[in-house]
């Protein structure tokens, strides 16, 4: 009988992965190999780890925010928490029936220090089972206002590092679409977003403006960067922020402005809180 597959077979892979959790991922074929895609996919894989690794020296809680399937945080745990004697990982997740599956393979796969909620966002905010404060936040391809509630939630816990990666943004693009007869009237910057793609397009861009200089307003340092190629998406924008202390002084008054120029005032408490 064949034995199971080691990460040692398997150059591209580090030393001490899991094999299942990887087969899980569907990184690894059923039969522990690697194929074009799924080496391109663990490339993706290593290249959004080399971001995170340096933010979790000295941390012990993480949190993925709407954490889906909780894949990213698995792939922490086992990359970097495994190997340590404290630190642990909490999933949210709205959804129940993925909670109960990630539980279900943390034990399967014996990462005692994976634990999983499910709850809202306003739950999360002032649940017991959660510390006081969260060294890391993450959410990977939040949907529209998901990545809004996990800032707001990440601030709530005075967190030092967050990981954002946002997806399908929206609400400004909304706002901005329903307002544009006015705005097309009172201003010629206005068209920049006359036509239907062009307000998506600036929509998104605005959203992740307004949310850099949110973080900056409470006093973070803000990276923004690209995620090449991850799970073949478009929304590849990594935001990453860091507790420094000093807030940007004058950022919040330049959302507040930005918000103006645009119509989107009515927005303002999302972004200038």
């Amino acid at each position: 009988m064949k034995k199971p597959n080691t990460s040692a077979e398997i150059p591209e892979i580090r030393p001490g992965q899991s094999i299942e959790l990887l087969k899980e991922l569907h990184i690894l074929t059923r039969d522990g190999k690697l194929n074009q895609d799924t080496r391109r996919k663990l490339k993706q894989v290593y290249h959004l780890y080399q971001f995170i690794e340096p933010l979790l020296e000295g941390a012990e809680t993480l949190v993925d925010h709407g954490a889906g399937k909780s894949y990213l945080g698995f792939i922490l745990y086992d990359l970097y928490l495994k190997g340590r004697d404290s630190g642990e990982i909490i999933g949210i997740e709205t959804r129940a029936e993925l909670v109960d599956k990630s539980q279900v393979l943390a034990a399967r796969l014996g990462f005692e220090r994976m634990r999983f909620l499910a709850c809202t966002v306003e739950d999360s905010l002032t649940a017991p089972e959660l510390p006081a404060r969260i060294d890391v936040v993450t959410a990977l391809h939040a949907c529209n206002t998901a990545t809004d509630d996990a800032i707001r939630f990440a601030l709530s816990k005075n967190a030092k590092h967050m990981v954002l990666v946002p997806c399908c943004q929206a609400e400004v693009a909304a706002t901005m679409r329903a307002r544009k007869n006015e705005s097309l009237s009172q201003k010629p910057l206005a068209e920049l977003w006359r036509h239907p793609i062009h307000t998506r397009e600036l929509g998104s861009h605005l959203t992740n403006v307004l949310r850099c200089l949110l973080l900056e307003s409470h006093g973070y340092d803000v990276t923004v960067t690209e995620l090449v190629g991850w799970e073949h998406s478009m929304k590849n924008e990594l935001i990453i922020a860091s507790k420094r202390g000093q807030a940007r002084k004058n950022a919040r008054e330049r959302a507040e402005a930005i918000l103006r120029e645009f119509n989107l005032e009515e927005l303002a408490p999302r972004f200038t809180y």
